[in-house]
């Protein structure tokens, strides 16, 4: 209690009695909820349950499905075309001429190599240079789509060029409705970078499964490279792409929050144990936390992956988008309906879900409206969405996917110039999970840092005492700031509420 009296004297006595009840809240959940399981670890508090199962099962069965397809397509125009004599069955569909699986595989390892190096240099530079890197992904990203619109514009390829100059202009919207924001989004990357370059298992972890990733899409480039050459039109093409992105980007989201769930638990386990060399750190952590998260939450995770990362991203946009509006009402009303709508889902799927899992081995919906209530009751969730590191690790995670898509894209057009699209955007999804796998230790950090510090901020105090004063300042004052708009609200709608009452009286 001592400590948290140390916060710069700018509070009142609203915020005290609201660092007050957090730390209480905190207290509480920590010995009351988990009991032994935040002393000696994630998984240790005894046998977990098996959680979401369903789509576990659905999961794996749309592996199998989607492999054989792959599998399939890929070996009908392998060496020899039409191998399996499967243009029988699309000849109301036919194209252009068809080509080889080996035309266009080769390009597709090209590009799973320039991601993975990506990913790599990622994970390298991010614990020397984190802060430019962090820098790079926000300023540079605008300026790339603006110069890939120009060039599709140039090859005459309208659609995409109309897209990127879009695309282009709302990220220079958003970044213009965040700037103020940065430098403390930079502040919690930094820190988490700290932290995860202190938990060098954790980052061979997620090597690892960039490892497993780049296994399957030998089988899915395999199987996309037949789609591309074979003798469909090119609707037909498309559909069938468009299928097995869907499959790809589940498939990587599921790895990438397997990832998270290992990453969160033992950053977790790091701050609650006061550090990794502890004695009271339970043994072998790490493989304790992967046996859980392969296994019992295994469908959990499964089932967040499929929307969590869509309505995060909306509810992104919506905020940035909400917050320079000025005095429309009328657009302020719509916005505001569909804010409050992505707020209802984000109740349901957010990130911070993947920390509980790892921790209590809850299902994914329990484990997300428990991470939501908790940040609500103690006023943490002012902080969370003034915060946007997620953003910017997604940013760079799109700049590592555009220059993946690209490379893609100037190889196959050497040869097969009508093919540039197909081969540019698949491969751009592929170099996107792969440099994925590589930032999300860096967000398991920051989502490990916002539990830990809702559930009681001396951890955070703990680990990092001048960290700790820079977010209890910045969380008060978000909730002063939440406060004037609140006042500002009711006095706006003061008139109308008058001549309501007087409405009644009369």
């Amino acid at each position: 209690m001592n400590q948290l009296q140390s916060i710069p004297s700018s509070s009142d006595d609203d915020s005290g009695s609201m660092n007050t009840a957090r730390q209480s809240a905190g207290q509480s959940h920590i010995s009351g909820e988990s009991g032994n399981s935040m002393v000696m670890g994630p998984g240790f508090e005894g046998s977990r349950h098996w959680h979401d199962v369903f789509w576990l099962g659905i999961f794996l069965l749309h592996l199998v499905l989607v492999g054989l397809a792959l599998g399939v397509l890929g070996l009908n125009r392998f060496r020899k075309k039409d191998r399996l004599k499967l243009d029988q069955y699309t000849y109301k569909f036919l194209g252009n001429e068809a080509d080889l699986t080996e035309d266009y595989w080769p390009l597709y390892a090209i590009a799973a190599g320039v991601g993975t190096l990506l990913g790599w240099a990622w994970l390298l530079l991010l614990g020397s240079r984190a802060n430019q890197m962090m820098r790079i992904s926000v300023h540079i990203l605008t300026t790339y789509l603006a110069v890939l619109s120009v060039l599709c514009f140039w090859g005459k390829m309208v659609f995409w060029g109309v897209a990127f100059a879009i695309g282009s202009g709302l990220q220079f919207l958003y970044i213009i409705s965040v700037i103020d924001r940065l430098p403390f989004t930079m502040l919690v990357l930094q820190r988490a970078v700290k932290m995860v370059w202190r938990l060098p298992n954790v980052m061979r972890i997620a090597c690892a499964f960039m490892v497993i990733m780049c296994l399957w899409l030998s089988l899915w480039s395999f199987g996309a490279a037949g789609v591309v050459a074979s003798s469909i039109g090119d609707g037909g093409r498309w559909w069938l792409l468009v299928v097995l992105s869907v499959s790809l980007f589940w498939t990587g989201a599921v790895l990438c929050n397997t990832v998270h769930v290992i990453a969160s638990g033992m950053v977790f386990l790091v701050l609650i144990h006061g550090g990794q060399e502890a004695a009271s750190m339970p043994n072998n952590p790490l493989m304790q936390s992967l046996r859980y998260a392969v296994t019992t939450s295994f469908g959990s995770i499964c089932y967040g992956s499929l929307f969590t990362a869509a309505i995060r991203t909306l509810r992104w946009e919506i905020r940035g988008f909400r917050s320079k509006i000025g005095n429309n009402e009328c657009l302020l009303c719509c916005v505001d309906f569909l804010f409050h709508l992505v707020e209802t889902l984000v109740r349901f799927f957010n990130k911070y879900a993947y920390v509980q899992i790892a921790v209590y081995g809850k299902s994914f919906n329990h484990s997300a409206r428990d991470a939501w209530e908790l940040f609500q009751s103690t006023g943490v969730e002012a902080l969370i969405a003034y915060d946007c590191s997620g953003a910017v690790l997604l940013m760079g995670t799109l700049l590592g996917g555009l220059m993946t898509g690209t490379c893609a894209a100037v190889l196959t057009r050497i040869k097969h110039s009508d093919r540039v699209i197909m081969m540019g955007s698949t491969a751009g999804l592929l170099g996107m999970i792969l440099v994925g796998l590589a930032m999300v230790v860096v967000e398991s950090a920051v989502t490990s840092i916002y539990i830990c510090y809702a559930e009681d901020p001396l951890l955070i105090h703990r680990w990092d005492p001048e960290f700790f004063n820079q977010m209890s300042e910045t969380l008060h004052e978000r909730l002063q700031h939440r406060s004037s708009r609140g006042t500002q609200v009711l006095n706006r709608n003061r008139p109308v509420v008058d001549r309501i009452q007087e409405t009644i009286t009369v």
